[in-house]
């Protein structure tokens, strides 16, 4: 079973599996219907104070990807982060997100710790 980073944009493809959006808010000028997203576990997003402070650019991704796993250390988010371990068990699994940059991004943390 694979895990998948994709743009929440991007037209959803047959391998994408389990399409699961990884952003606490709901991407701007997209339907719901056109999205395809499956789930929606916002318990594991970066919270609203993280996510401010790295896109004001005060630091690294690095220091920004510390930061983010110490906060799905905390009882919700790894609750939440093991549901999409058990979707992974049973087939592929896309994680979406509306990030311009992907690869520097709160998804690709969560594709690493999968």
């Amino acid at each position: 079973m694979s895990v998948r980073v994709r743009r929440v944009y991007d037209p959803p493809e047959p391998e994408d599996g389990v399409r699961v959006l990884v952003d606490r808010l709901w991407p701007r000028g997209l339907a719901k219907d056109a999205a395809r997203v499956d789930e929606w576990p916002k318990a594991i997003t970066p919270s609203t104070e993280l996510r401010r402070w790295y896109h004001a650019g005060e630091g690294s991704y690095e220091e920004f990807a510390e930061r983010y796993e110490a906060e799905l250390a905390a009882e919700e988010a790894a609750e939440a982060l093991d549901g999409v371990r058990e979707l992974l068990r049973t087939g592929d699994v896309t994680l979406l997100t509306a990030s311009k940059t992907p690869q520097e991004s709160h998804a690709t943390v969560l594709a690493r710790l999968l």
